[in-house]
């Protein structure tokens, strides 16, 4: 079975102040609306610093920027990863403690 096609349309966004045109599925509107906030929030921040002049060189750095965050997530950079296991696999034990009590009740 063939699953339907999100209607593209173009959708009007603005970054830091300039108005762009830009073509977008329905279903995934949320995420380029968040993703426009994101950039425009970092683009503010790099401006406001008064460090750099000039849109193209502010959107240079916001994309050097947020690629960095990107590739530290990614790596786990900053981010304790064996703890993380840890606290699932703790949580996913209570989970499953607390539903096997709950399945004597009945």
């Amino acid at each position: 079975m063939a699953t339907a096609k999100s209607t593209v349309k173009n959708i009007e966004v603005t970054i830091l102040d300039r108005q762009y045109r830009v073509a977008c599925p329905d279903d995934e509107r949320e995420n380029l609306m968040a993703s426009v906030a994101y950039l425009d929030q970092k683009m503010r921040e790099i401006k406001g610093a008064g460090k750099i002049a000039g849109a193209d060189r502010i959107a240079v750095m916001a994309a050097l920027n947020i690629t960095h965050e990107l590739l530290a997530a990614k790596t786990g950079a900053g981010f304790d990863m064996a703890e993380y296991k840890r606290r699932m696999n703790s949580m996913h034990t209570l989970v499953d403690e607390a539903l096997a009590s709950q399945e004597k009740l009945f």
